[in-house]
């Protein structure tokens, strides 16, 4: 296999069917059509977005959290108060 090297003043070879590019003006077009303001919100965004809800739903989200939270420590809480109780009574047992 032989390798010839391209000289520089020797166009690169297009099949004949094929047509150069013009690579600048796609990248032109694109950076043309774009507008100052950002793109409309669209889907969820738009739904929860309206007057405020999403901060509504993350209010909700928030204060189920706070309930699972302390629910948790008053479970806690009472376990522990059950166990004291439990250790009193076997230690008046014996």
């Amino acid at each position: 296999m032989t390798i010839h090297p391209l000289r520089p003043s020797d166009p690169p070879a297009l099949r004949p069917e094929q047509e150069r590019p013009d690579t600048t003006a796609a990248y032109d077009s694109t950076w043309a059509e774009q507008s100052e303001e950002p793109p409309p919100p669209e889907g969820l965004d738009r739904i929860m977005g309206q007057d405020g809800k999403i901060y509504v739903v993350l209010a909700v989200v928030l204060l189920i959290w706070i309930g699972v939270v302390a629910l948790l420590f008053r479970t806690d809480r009472r376990i522990e108060r059950l166990e004291r109780r439990i250790d009193r009574s076997i230690s008046e047992d014996e």
